[in-house]
């Protein structure tokens, strides 16, 4: 097969594939899944290898260099002007090769196993950090409905849940005070998980001998920990 160029369309369960020759014309198009797939970049001679920068393309784009072929990824926003026609998993395989061609495309590292993991522990911490806020803005609703003010500053008004629950002479219906009781555990527990997150990332990061990713840098603006 004259493969010079293999343009992937990543997917969960199926790729599109496009085999460019040297002329850049497409040779063949074939369609996998993800076992057939990994068996195509074991048996294929070393190619050129190009697929959008999706975050599944990072881990494909480590089994590629593992076989020996070259990697690029193009960011996406870059591919789709090349889209031809109503998009499809066809047309975006053409689009990545059409996009690769000029070569003036700049591209996307492929991650490494560590520096992916840098990124999926930020992403958790952000998403804990959300669901934190959300808790206690839902406390804070919901004890100001009973005519409940919690001062200002979730660390404030954290410490303060606990006074307010323990008072008897506070007017809450019993089930309400049970269920606010809940949520202020679930707050308290995930402030453990994230405490111990930003360990982790404080260690990694540590350690490290320079950034892994601009996404690291979220953690230099962010070193606070959680306050209690």
């Amino acid at each position: 097969m004259d493969a010079t160029t293999v343009a992937v369309d990543v997917a969960k369960t199926v790729f599109e594939v496009a085999v460019a020759n040297r002329q850049w014309h497409i040779v063949t198009r074939q369609r996998f899944n993800r076992r057939q797939f990994t068996h195509f970049l074991a048996t294929t001679s070393p190619t050129h290898v190009v697929m959008e920068a999706c975050g599944t393309a990072h881990y494909w784009g480590r089994c590629a260099h593992r076989h020996g072929h070259a990697v690029t990824l193009l960011p996406p926003a870059y591919v789709r002007p090349y889209v031809r026609r109503n998009k499809t998993d066809r047309t975006d395989a053409e689009a990545l090769l059409e996009a690769a061609r000029p070569g003036q495309i700049p591209s996307v590292p492929v991650k490494g196993e560590a520096q992916q993991t840098l990124v999926a522990l930020h992403r958790i911490r952000e998403q804990w950090m959300t669901t934190r806020t959300a808790r206690i803005n839902t406390l804070r609703g919901i004890l100001r409905e009973q005519g409940l003010l919690l001062p200002a500053g979730a660390a404030q008004a954290l410490r303060t849940i606990p006074v307010i629950l323990e008072d008897a002479a506070t007017p809450l219906a019993d089930a309400l005070r049970r269920m606010i009781s809940l949520i202020y555990q679930e707050v308290r527990q995930l402030e453990d998980h994230i405490r111990a997150l930003e360990r982790e990332l404080h260690r990694r990061q540590s350690a490290a001998a320079q950034p892994l990713d601009p996404c690291a840098s979220t953690w230099k603006n962010s070193r606070h920990l959680v306050s209690l």
